[in-house]
């Protein structure tokens, strides 16, 4: 059902808006030590230093913070690079974003014993962007230039290259697999939000620049010739939407690690409500993306408790269907 017209769609995202906050709210309150709404509340307005008190400020409130943000960056970078390759199977993955940051990270604990959770942080995100920047180079190849498939190809190929290195290297070196396993997995437990403040207004920034690229991504859409004939710069706005992508997939991989399929399913979600106008797309990606992630992480509490699965797993194990769905419904059409 397509909400039709600017009220129906406005309507809708604050409903979502809403239910956005109530998942938050139940991120806290939710998992293996029993609290209440009632306790949360008290946790910030008396707090008396209680395990609860202490689990609800220092765990899960941050917890539910980064989901939210990682969520909301994944279905942006995943509606964008979607509109860019022109494939409706792209996602974060698809540019190698993921293996990247990945490689650096094993890099670095490897020659540089790095170990610090911070340290992984920048050292994903930069990864992250040189990633995205070498496929960008690599696509870009050849008279045509910068074209959907061979940026598509690109991708593939910087994701296969640096997932098999990374690989190699942890059969090489035992205590870098288990210092980094857990990161590869894909998970918001334990982050602090000070990892979050550090790539927090770079996250902003491009969330804000991405409602702003809307308009001339919807301009982009209609092909290449429509665009140049109405004026618009389409290289300056790919790489724009390039450099969006790197900081909004990078900044979430360097957060949580590499977090599949939220960037996939989101934007098709999203499309079945608003239509294909990426000036709505966008925003209602942030927030449905923050959800479903929410959504993820509570259920990944319960699934084995006492112990808890990666987030990143409980997103795999949701989105995998859908993924054979689509790739099914693709080749059919």
């Amino acid at each position: 059902m397509i909400l039709q017209n600017r009220q129906m769609r406005v309507t809708g995202l604050i409903l979502s808006i809403i239910f956005l906050l109530i998942c938050i709210g139940l991120s806290i309150v939710l998992g293996y030590t029993d609290t209440s709404i009632k306790t949360a509340i008290n946790a910030f307005q008396s707090f008396d230093g209680s395990n609860e008190h202490l689990v609800i400020q220092n765990v899960r409130l941050p917890r539910a913070l980064i989901g939210a943000v990682v969520g909301a960056c994944l279905g942006i970078a995943g509606a964008m690079m979607q509109a860019l390759t022109k494939n409706p199977l792209a996602s974060p993955d698809i540019l190698g974003v993921n293996a990247g940051a990945g490689f650096f990270i094993v890099v670095a604990i490897m020659i540089f014993s790095v170990n610090s959770l911070q340290a992984f942080t920048w050292i994903a995100f930069v990864g992250a962007a040189l990633t995205v920047v070498a496929v960008y180079l690599l696509g870009s190849i050849g008279k045509e230039g910068l074209t959907p498939i061979k940026m598509t190809l690109a991708g593939a190929a910087i994701a296969a290259f640096f997932s098999s290195l990374t690989q190699g290297l942890l059969v090489l070196d035992e205590t870098a697999l288990d210092q980094v396993l857990y990161w590869l997995a894909g998970s918001v437990q334990g982050r602090k939000l000070e990892v979050l403040y550090g790539v927090l207004p770079y996250i902003a920034v491009a969330i804000i620049v991405s409602f702003i690229l809307a308009g001339k991504i919807n301009i982009l859409n209609m092909g290449e010739d429509v665009a140049r004939s109405l004026g618009q710069r389409t290289v300056a706005v790919k790489l724009t939407a390039g450099i969006l992508i790197a900081i909004l997939a990078g900044g979430a991989v360097a957060i949580a690690g590499p977090i599949s399929f939220v960037g996939i399913i989101i934007p098709h979600i999203v499309r079945a409500f608003v239509g294909h106008d990426y000036r709505w797309i966008f925003p209602y990606s942030a927030v449905a993306g923050g959800i479903l992630l929410l959504i993820a992480d509570i259920a990944a509490r319960y699934v084995i408790m006492p112990e808890e699965i990666p987030v990143g797993v409980m997103t795999a194990f949701i989105g995998t269907p859908f993924f054979i769905y689509l790739a099914r419904k693709g080749a059919k059409a």
